[in-house]
């Protein structure tokens, strides 16, 4: 349904570092970097996996993007469990340490951590455990 998705962060060398770091234990790396002597305007970074950026981070004019929620598909409980603790290592905030929402289904394991804009970042499996 997507094909990608951005935000504008306040500080785009602090934020790349947090999602460089938090995103890891997901597979997810930077796959493009634009550079402002490209665009004429902000640096841009693009994560994904196989050959494919589908989440952006960009360093636009004006305050950062507010009250997003991005989720990210992890395979295994285990990995939320490291996205977690690689995003409050890189200095992300608690959002909701990992564990079970029966509240949206009875597998939903999921983690959230705000990262250093504010920005409400999750992963989540919905395989039994």
């Amino acid at each position: 349904m997507l094909d990608h998705i951005g935000l504008r962060v306040s500080d785009f060398g602090r934020a790349q570092a947090f999602f460089d770091a938090a995103l890891a234990p997901l597979g997810l790396a930077v796959m493009t970097q634009v550079t402002p002597q490209q665009t004429g305007g902000p640096a841009y970074a693009g994560y994904g996996a196989a050959g494919k950026p589908d989440f952006w981070i960009g360093a636009g004019a004006g305050p950062p993007t507010t009250g997003v929620h991005v989720a990210f598909t992890a395979p295994d409980r285990k990995t939320v469990d490291a996205f977690y603790a690689a995003a409050l290592a890189a200095g992300g905030r608690d959002n909701g340490a990992p564990g079970v929402r029966a509240h949206y289904h009875p597998n939903y394991y999921g983690a959230f951590v705000l990262d250093p804009d504010g920005h409400n970042i999750e992963a989540v499996c919905h395989a039994p455990a």
